[in-house]
């Protein structure tokens, strides 16, 4: 690092504005000009001649500059950290919203599920009232189809003893025709007018 006389200095500040100043500083010393901005052109001029005369000084301004440096260096990286954070902070919180928004419309959604719930519970009673109301009639009607059923054979049955009873009948009154037909015939032969036409209007009469 560069040194500048006291007669230098002086020298430099008559004819240095201060931002020359702050500029021999920053390259020479490597004092920031943000570091020097509050300080005024006097100032400047009396820190460039205290630097250029006591060595110590300069030495203190070093360590005071490195340690400014390390601290820049800090700054940056917790900066970045922080916005790091920030950045994660946003997106967490994003995200805590996205969760608390699907929250809400799962809580909603179960809501539904259990008033269908309900409603399909129910349903389901009404239908097994339905099925057990139903079940009894169709055991009712298997009872009336097995009456029905029964009676149905014995009508069959009687019907075919009806038939067995006329056709028998039936031979009996063809016998007794043929008994009368044959003794009506018989006694038609006699001479008695009177049994004739009873006997010929009997014998129509069993002819229909």
């Amino acid at each position: 690092m560069g040194t500048l006389t006291v007669k230098s200095c002086e020298r430099t500040s008559q004819v240095a504005s201060k931002n020359q100043l702050q500029t021999v500083l920053k390259e020479n010393y490597g004092i920031n000009k943000n570091v020097t901005q509050s300080l005024s052109l006097e100032d400047c001029e009396k820190l460039l001649v205290l630097l250029s005369n006591y060595p110590s000084a300069e030495k203190l301004v070093e360590s005071f500059v490195e340690k400014n440096n390390e601290l820049s260096q800090n700054n940056r990286f917790y900066g970045q950290r922080r916005s790091q954070a920030e950045k994660r902070l946003e997106q967490l919180q994003a995200e805590h919203q996205q969760t608390q928004k699907s929250i809400a419309e799962l809580e909603q959604a179960n809501k539904e599920l259990q008033n269908r719930k309900g409603t399909l519970s129910v349903e389901q009673q009404q239908l097994e009232s339905q099925i057990d109301q139903l079940s009894t009639k169709n055991q009712s009607l298997s009872s009336k189809i097995q009456t029905l059923t029964t009676k149905n054979d014995e009508l069959i049955e009687a019907n075919d003893q009806l038939k067995r009873d006329n056709r028998e009948l039936k031979n009996i009154v063809d016998q007794i025709r043929l008994r009368l037909a044959r003794d009506t015939k018989m006694l038609l032969q006699y001479e008695d007018s009177e049994l004739r036409k009873a006997m010929i209007r009997l014998f129509r009469w069993t002819l229909g």
